[in-house]
């Protein structure tokens, strides 16, 4: 792709990085940036700096968040005895869009993957483990996506907290084997949520 402008092919070169944005779609977005006015541009480039560089991490649950404290983890009306354990932001985002969770979650910032070099010291699981040990919990809820990693990371997390008395279940497999949650529509996923199983089941399937 040829351009006129240094200055063009960097700003195109640089949205193109983005997941699923490839140079032409990249040129079309950067083009349509320089016919709005100057002042939206900046709008953009500001919210976007402001928050890259103020953004907080929820020091319970892992989500992102404004303050110290997520929204779901400081709302008095969500049972913190039912823990939902995601892989990443966009699953919260996912089953939130179901309304058909009142719990909160956990999240634990990735799958555990050793052709990938993550293990679970890589992830979130040793906080999730201190919250068993020191936090009244009834139920924690496996709903990372089913795949091979998945599955690892589940059990991983079982063999953990297996020894406490916790009740622990996974979402049901409406969602297909290897889906991820994100790409799964919000009325088969709030029916995962509530129809959920015993993990112990899952293990025997």
């Amino acid at each position: 792709m040829e351009f006129s402008s240094k200055l063009l092919e960097r700003a195109v070169d640089e949205v193109s990085q983005l997941p699923g944005i490839g140079k032409r779609t990249a040129l079309r977005l950067v083009l349509h940036l320089l016919r709005q006015p100057k002042e939206q541009t900046q709008m953009l480039s500001e919210a976007l700096q402001t928050m890259r560089s103020e953004i907080k991490f929820c020091k319970s649950c892992h989500n992102i968040s404004d303050k110290e404290l997520c929204e779901i983890c400081a709302n008095p009306n969500r049972d913190t005895s039912t823990i939902c354990i995601v892989e990443d932001i966009k699953d919260v985002m996912a089953i939130e869009n179901t309304s058909s969770f009142k719990g909160v979650y956990h999240v634990l910032g990735g799958k555990i993957s050793p052709m990938d070099g993550i293990g679970p010291h890589d992830l979130n699981i040793e906080s999730l483990v201190n919250k068993v040990k020191t936090v009244e919990i009834n139920e924690l809820i496996f709903a990372l996506s089913s795949t091979m990693e998945g599955d690892t990371t589940n059990f991983y997390i079982y063999k953990q907290i297996k020894d406490y008395q916790i009740l622990t279940s996974t979402i049901a497999r409406g969602i297909s084997v290897g889906d991820e949650l994100e790409y799964a529509d919000e009325v088969t996923l709030g029916r995962s949520i509530v129809n959920r199983i015993p993990f112990e089941s899952s293990l025997k399937s």
